[in-house]
Parts: C-alpha cells; sequence; structure tokens
C-alpha cells in the first residue's frame, strides 16, 4: 500500500485544525421573520377578534398562517349597535388593547387590521342600508384610530363567506399541502372536503367543483398554493337549525 505524501498530510491537518478553531458565531443564520396580521369576525351574536402570524416562507406564493390567540368582544354582535353606533368602536376598544399588548410594538404599523361582517349585516344591509352605513363608517372610525393598519371594514357577501369557510376546513385538514420527512411543503395529494354550514335560519353549502366542469353561477375562484380552485356555493334558506328544532317539536308533539 502506498502511504499519503507528507505534504498532503500536512495541509489535511491543518485544514481540520483550521475548521475546528472556526466559530459558529462567524457564519450567522438569520432567523426567518414572523409577521401579524389581525381579522375581527363580526359574526350575528358576537365579535371575536383574531391573530394570526406566519413568516417569509409561502408554500406556491401562499402564505402558511397559523392562529396564535383571539379576543372574544363582550357585548353582542355589531348590527345590535345599529341604534347607537358611536358605541360600536367603545366596544372593540378592550380587544384592540389586549392585540397591542400580544404583538411587538415595532410591528404595530405593518400589522394588517380587517373586519368582516357577516349575516346579520347583510339582513341589516337589505333592509336598512343607511344603518348598516352608520355603523361601517362608525367602525372604520375606531379601527383607523388604532396603531395598527387598518385594510378595511365592509359586509361579506354569502358566497365570499362559504368560500372562506371551505378554505379554512380543508387548510385545517392539511388538503392543500403537508410537510414531508425533510419539514418541507408539498402538496398533499389528497382531494378537497365539502362543507355544510347550519346556521339558525339556512344551511349553507361549500364544495370544490371539479376540473372540467363548468363552473357554476354561485361561486368564487380561488388561487392557492399552486392552484386554481371553483368554489361552489349554495344558499338554502328555512333550513336552519330553528326549522329543524321546530319540525322535531312537531313529531314529538304528533
Amino acid at each position: 500500500r502506498e502511504l499519503l505524501p507528507p505534504w498532503l498530510v500536512i495541509v489535511a491537518g491543518l485544514t481540520g485544525i483550521v475548521l475546528l478553531c472556526v466559530s459558529t458565531k462567524d457564519v450567522p443564520i438569520t432567523p426567518l421573520r414572523t409577521k401579524y396580521g389581525i381579522v375581527l369576525d363580526a359574526g350575528p351574536s358576537r365579535t371575536i377578534l383574531f391573530i394570526y402570524q406566519w413568516t417569509t416562507t409561502k408554500a406556491n406564493k401562499t402564505g402558511v398562517i397559523t392562529e396564535c390567540s383571539s379576543c372574544p368582544v363582550q357585548g353582542p354582535g355589531v348590527s345590535s349597535y345599529s341604534d347607537s353606533p358611536q358605541k360600536v368602536g367603545k366596544s372593540l376598544e378592550p380587544c384592540l388593547n389586549w392585540a397591542q399588548k400580544e404583538i411587538p410594538a415595532e410591528q404595530h404599523s405593518q400589522t394588517p387590521l380587517y373586519l368582516g361582517a357577516t349575516t346579520s349585516m347583510r339582513q341589516l344591509n337589505l333592509t336598512h342600508p343607511t344603518l348598516s352605513d352608520g355603523l361601517l363608517a362608525a367602525l372604520t372610525v375606531a379601527l383607523k384610530s388604532s396603531p395598527f393598519d387598518f385594510q378595511g371594514a365592509q359586509i361579506l357577501s354569502s358566497p365570499d363567506e362559504e368560500a372562506f369557510n371551505w378554505v379554512a376546513v380543508n387548510y385545517v385538514l392539511e388538503n392543500f399541502f403537508k410537510y414531508d420527512w425533510r419539514g418541507q411543503l408539498v402538496p398533499s395529494g389528497k382531494g378537497m372536503a365539502g362543507v355544510l354550514s347550519m346556521r339558525r335560519t339556512s344551511a349553507h353549502l361549500a364544495s370544490k367543483v371539479e376540473e372540467g366542469n363548468q363552473a357554476p353561477k354561485e361561486g368564487v375562484r380561488l388561487r392557492l398554493y399552486g392552484q386554481t380552485h371553483n368554489v361552489y356555493t349554495h344558499h338554502c334558506p328555512c333550513h336552519g337549525t330553528d326549522q329543524l328544532r321546530s319540525r322535531l317539536l312537531s313529531m314529538l308533539i304528533q
């Protein structure tokens, strides 16, 4: 067997010494920056403030977020303040102050803040549009006064609300993507779940239309995690929990 040349042994030894002497601090790894976002879900009976967080890492140009905390707003839903819109902003102050403590102060101005109102505000907008406009104006004034980056307050249409529910359910079920053994995001390969939402006075259905089928009129087109989804939504009035309870009581009486 041939021995290694002495000069090669010396070079290898010096290289090893240098590598052992180099501190890991000399090659710092920049940590991923955490960002925050706030969503106020203004439902029929109450409003809840949700704080979400994410990093700069994206999966096919779509962010990967997690819900980190929430704050239920004390009092009824925002539509209940139609006779006194000046009070609706006051009701949000405790949760907004709480959010300022949860999110680092240096990121307040960069944290988007958004409010979406649903069923009760849609009904109020149909019957008394002036009152609903007054409430949205009062909410806008209150949220703009916060240190966060206010993005708007609006009444969600029924198709948009159901499409968001569909996204939330399939996101939690990891139907859009999953983590592989290396910890990297990859397509899950699973199908999408349909969502049936039961409300007091109505039921709502949301499901994905398979590729090749004609997109329905009642639907929303979404681009998420590198794929396009045509989400069909359908509203079923008079098929909510109130009607189910009435039918059950009627059957029991009979």
